[in-house]
């Protein structure tokens, strides 16, 4: 694998501890700015939006701009958005530096996608994709406990100054390992939108949104159902979120060759698969160790659907897939947001705190029926596909760049 997808997962390590501290720092932050933790849960909200009102207004914004100077820009910004955070005077300054921070996001693993199936050959797409994603995954054992210590000791401002400091390492891993890509003249935003509006990519993105909105019914409340329904103390949820995140990273060392061999059976399995574990989590809950082995499952089951519908959307988009593909971590966050709010309801109407396994199983099976409807589409129409056939008919890299580092224009990796 080229040296370039380590600035990549460098990158994405930094944007998925952002993300995803702030869940363990809501109770130092409203301490320290004088408001209760319902209401600081608004900055993980905040995050989410500046993702989605991101990922496709920054990657049209940019759709001219060179492939390595956008994924530059783009850092620049998260790494100002954190360092804005971390300085914020009052609660609404910080509100407005985690929406900054959650702009880049979706347009930078879009793009990065699109980047990283061009600096393989044939075949090794979706690996690639998925090394870039093992930033995010690894994030989760590493990057957010060792984020909520520090802030739990040396305050949560320290959180952000040190997110900002990983941002400034991904800036130069990435201007130091990443060719410089060119824009295809052929590219064009009117382009980009025709390919996000074709009904398979709307279907994928639908996908996503229902198939992973099952994962965070479940993960937005695992601290609590750690403790009030495993019997473990509080010093153990960081334990079992970084059990979580190892599941994450095992799913997508799998997802990435299983996806490259046969990209829906890859989607099918793993969305059915996460059926059954949330559905067995409601039950394995209240045995300790089967409870701890479940949530490993779930973590590798979850996060393997991401690569096949990455890789599915980006496809589908064919010879535009940029839009598509930051759109799809559009449609991950809705995904968040949903399956959040859906479990939540369901311990508000008094269910319990397993029901949010259910509610999960429930939403995944939603995605699953859609991603097969999708299927059944493409069978009627003779397009199925293995994951690297469409990407192919793209202007995607037979092989890693050449000497220089640089990928040239005139090359088949210049595509968008």
């Amino acid at each position: 694998m080229p040296l370039a997808l380590l600035a990549l997962a460098v990158s994405a390590f930094g944007i998925g501890t952002t993300e995803f501290v702030m869940m363990g720092l809501l109770p130092q932050v409203a301490d320290d700015l004088g408001t209760s933790v319902p209401t600081a849960g608004y900055l993980v909200s905040a995050y989410a939006i500046g993702v989605v009102v991101g990922a496709p207004l920054l990657t049209a914004l940019g759709s001219r701009v060179p492939r390595k100077r956008m994924l530059l820009l783009l850092m620049a910004l998260f790494t100002v958005g954190n360092l804005a955070s971390a300085l914020a005077p009052g609660f609404g300054w910080l509100i407005a530096g985690r929406v900054l921070a959650g702009l880049p996001h979706g347009a930078f693993f879009g793009l990065g996608a699109v980047v990283a199936a061009r600096l393989v050959r044939e075949g090794r797409q979706a690996r690639a994709v998925a090394t870039m994603f093992l930033g995010l995954t690894v994030a989760n054992i590493l990057g957010v406990p060792a984020a909520t210590l520090l802030g739990q000791h040396l305050g949560w401002r320290a959180t952000f100054l040190v997110v900002s400091a990983i941002g400034l390492l991904a800036m130069a891993a990435l201007a130091r390992l990443v060719p410089h890509v060119p824009v295809d003249e052929r590219q064009s935003l009117g382009r980009e939108v025709r390919a996000l509006g074709r009904p398979q990519v709307l279907l994928g993105l639908l996908t996503a949104v229902f198939g992973f909105a099952g994962v965070f019914a479940v993960y937005s409340y695992l601290a609590s159902m750690t403790t009030e329904v495993m019997g473990f103390g509080d010093s153990t949820v960081t334990v079992v979120l970084a059990l979580f995140g190892l599941g994450m990273t095992g799913g997508a060392l799998a997802a990435g060759p299983l996806t490259d061999r046969a990209l829906r059976p890859t989607l099918y399995g793993s969305l059915a698969a996460l059926v059954l574990a949330l559905v067995a989590f409601r039950f394995t809950i209240h045995v300790p160790w089967l409870a701890l082995v479940t949530v490993v499952v779930l973590g590798a089951v979850g996060f393997m659907t991401t690569t096949p519908l990455q890789m599915l959307v980006m496809n589908k988009a064919k010879d535009a897939p940029t839009l598509a593909s930051a759109s799809n971590h559009s449609a991950f966050n809705l995904a968040n947001a949903g399956g959040a709010w859906a479990g939540g309801a369901a311990v508000a109407a008094g269910w319990g705190w397993t029901s949010p396994a259910l509610v999960g199983a429930g939403l995944t099976v939603v995605g699953l029926a859609i991603a097969a409807v999708a299927g059944l589409l493409d069978r009627d129409r003779g397009t199925g596909e293995g994951a690297s056939r469409v990407v192919a008919q793209s202007p995607l890299a037979e092989g890693p760049p050449a000497a220089g580092n640089r990928v040239s224009s005139s090359s088949p990796a210049s595509g968008s």
